[in-house]
């Protein structure tokens, strides 16, 4: 007998433990560019891409044969064992590609959390400071560095502590929310007269647009006086790119808008459509500072998603993926824009950059009164009706779209038509 969802389920009940959550109970069979085949047999639009994952589309042709490729020559010896060229060459690309005049050069990893904690241990030993700086409503993942620069409790940290010492957060700028960009830099500055001495601390590191914490928008004119900040005292800039980087946003990297140059980068996600890969881009000085063996792992920069990494980034450029976003994010916000006309209040905000695009939802249009069971009850209606989407925000109460950059314009607006019909059942 073939398993369905609901067996499959129940044994996920059975072996995998509880603290893995799902946001659905379907269970993949195939994927191919922005469309996902259930055990099932049942067809869905997928509007999460695997949390901004595949940027190039579910099995991307070019992608898949890359991988395949570096399978028929090797899958594993260890960088740091017998090298290989692959390393060499994605490192040159985004050396290249990241923003700023400075020379670069990249470590890879496997995931977006390695990347931060390997990004705090090269300030560190640039420095030879100790504290770190980060925002209220970032996510950085789930280690324990990661973990303590989350600036969100509930599910990341709960029972988890003690977490790492010399961690401070500042409020990320939110006008939706009251929380003008000035304010938060006023923030900055009386944590340093109150809390920590600047001349102590290692980095500060910022989402130039917040993931886990509701899509919330870096302001430009944010970043740049934060990138002065840092250079008067001595401080590193840190910018997670991990969710917005790899055209995401309309940009190969999303703090490009502000024109600034990031002492280091990290960056994952999209990178390696699919693969399990993750980056440190830095200025070359910066990350020569860990002495040799500091940094590395056994599995940090696979061989086969190296290679899907270099096929990733000529596909960006062949099929004009942030152009694409673009048009994207302007097709999700128009009819957005329409929804919340006759939402009754329930969308107070439309917000985005690119195809990183969010909905807030709210109880009678009051920022004040966030409304996460309807968040909850639209992600699981979606589901029913063949639509994927993925919920964020630090109350839970935001709907986030990130449909995979090569999704045609009728496919969103198949899925944008799912999601009108579960807005009119859902709010009657």
């Amino acid at each position: 007998m073939s398993d369905t969802n609901q067996s499959l389920a129940q044994r996920r009940i059975d072996a995998v433990p509880r603290g893995v959550a799902q946001s659905t109970q379907i269970y993949v069979k195939k994927a191919q560019n922005a469309e996902i085949w259930d055990i099932e047999g049942r067809r869905l639009i997928d509007f999460g891409a695997g949390i901004a994952v595949v940027n190039t589309g579910h099995n991307h042709p070019k992608v898949r044969a890359a991988a395949a490729a570096q399978l028929e020559q090797f899958s594993h010896t260890c960088f740091q064992v017998t090298p290989y060229e692959g390393y060499i060459a994605l490192a040159e690309k985004l050396n290249q590609l990241a923003p700023g005049p400075t020379p670069k050069k990249t470590l890879f990893l496997s995931t977006g959390a390695e990347a931060v904690e390997n990004a705090i241990k090269i300030a560190r030993a640039a420095t030879g400071r100790q504290a770190v700086i980060a925002f209220s409503g970032g996510f950085h993942g789930r280690t324990f560095m990661a973990m303590a620069l989350t600036g969100k409790v509930a599910p990341y940290k709960i029972g988890f502590g003690p977490f790492p010492g010399e961690i401070y957060h500042v409020p990320f700028p939110n006008a939706y929310h009251g929380i003008p960009a000035d304010d938060s830099f006023k923030a900055l500055e009386t944590l340093l007269k109150a809390d920590v001495d600047p001349a102590r601390v290692a980095a500060i590191i910022i989402e130039p647009v917040q993931g886990e914490g509701g899509f919330n928008i870096a302001p430009p004119e944010f970043l740049r006086k934060l990138r002065d900040f840092c250079d008067r005292h001595g401080i590193l800039l840190i910018l997670d790119e991990i969710q917005t980087g790899f055209a995401r946003t309309g940009k190969l990297f999303a703090h490009e808008y502000a024109g600034i140059e990031a002492d280091l980068m990290t960056s994952a996600k999209g990178i390696a459509g699919g693969l399990p890969l993750s980056a440190v881009t830095g200025k070359a000085a910066i990350m020569d500072a860990a002495a040799p063996g500091g940094l590395g792992g056994t599995y940090a920069g696979s061989p086969v998603s190296l290679a899907a990494g270099l096929a990733v980034l000529e596909v960006i450029e062949e099929e004009k993926l942030a152009d694409r976003a673009l048009a994207i994010g302007a097709q999700l916000k128009q009819r957005l824009a329409m929804l919340a006309e006759k939402s009754k209040g329930a969308i107070g905000d439309i917000r985005g950059l690119g195809a990183m695009v969010a909905m807030e939802l709210v109880k009678g249009g009051d920022p004040d009164q966030p409304d996460a069971d309807l968040a909850k009850a639209i992600v699981a209606e979606a589901a029913k009706r063949g639509l994927i989407l993925l919920s964020c925000g630090t109350r839970g109460n935001v709907i986030r779209f990130l449909p995979p950059l090569t999704a045609s314009e009728a496919l969103i607006a198949e899925g944008l038509d799912i999601l009108e019909a579960c807005l009119d059942h859902l709010l009657g």
